[in-house]
């Protein structure tokens, strides 16, 4: 499930992809513009500086713009800077892995196997959208 901090996330790089031609813009207007609370929008915004995906100019005519182009801003990558890998179940995640307790034979269980395709058909469309993409609407 797509947490609050990571819809936020997308919301936020959203309005400034559709607004880059205004530069630099306000944490407080993007925050008045998407319905986002200020203060963790702002951590929200120094997560994704700090990877790059955002920069930000301090002083008077301060606040955040994109740090890549649109469509070099992969959704994927987004969602594991903000919520961690993108496995449904640990046991299927590449990077977080964790067998599960119960589990007796990974090989043969079921449910490992039917979300180890959730993971890769979720994988598969999020690494393959870019921001730009998103944008657009032109997704599938």
């Amino acid at each position: 499930m797509l947490s609050k901090k990571a819809k936020y996330a997308l919301k936020a790089l959203l309005f400034l992809g559709k607004n880059e031609d205004r530069g630099v813009l306000l944490i407080s207007e993007i925050s008045a513009e998407e319905g986002i609370p200020k203060k963790f929008l702002e951590q929200i915004l120094l997560e994704l500086k700090k990877q790059g995906i955002l920069q930000s100019k301090r002083g008077k005519d301060g606040g955040y713009l994109l740090g890549k182009n649109p469509e070099d801003i992969n959704i994927g990558a987004v969602l594991r800077i903000i919520d961690g890998p993108l496995a449904p179940i640990p046991c299927v995640s590449k990077l977080a892995y964790q067998r599960c307790d119960e589990c007796i034979d990974e090989n043969t269980c079921e449910i490992r196997n039917l979300f180890w395709q959730v993971r890769e058909e979720t994988v598969k469309i999020l690494d393959n959208t870019s921001l730009k993409q998103l944008m657009q609407k032109n997704i599938l």
